[in-house]
This record gives structure tokens, sequence and C-alpha cells, in this order.
């Protein structure tokens, strides 16, 4: 599948990947490859981002 566009996040760089949560756009900066997830959805499921036990596939 190709992706093209900006990343919806930071609106500069060229998405390179889709969110698997909520099908964002994003760059390779704003995309966490492990889960699949786009930054925002990371951070809403890692509010401190300091814990790495937190399951970021329950929502």
């Amino acid at each position: 599948m190709s992706i093209s566009g900006l990343c919806q996040i930071c609106e500069s760089k060229p998405a390179q990947e889709r969110c698997a949560n909520c099908g964002t756009l994003a760059c390779e900066q704003h995309y966490e490859p492990g889960p699949g997830l786009c930054a925002d959805c990371v951070a809403q499921g890692q509010p401190d981002r300091q814990s790495d036990d937190v399951d970021v596939h329950r929502f």
C-alpha cells in the first residue's frame, strides 16, 4: 500500500505510515513501528510517557 501526503501531525514531512488505530498519516518521527501507532495514539495510551508496561492495543 502506498502512502502519499504530508504527516497529519507535524504537517511538514512526507507521511510514510498510517496509524493502525486512528488512520492518521504519520512521518517517521511521529510513528511508533512496534505498536503500529501514531504519536497521538501512543500518547493516549501512555499519558505520563514514563511507563513501558501500558497496553496501547486496549483501545
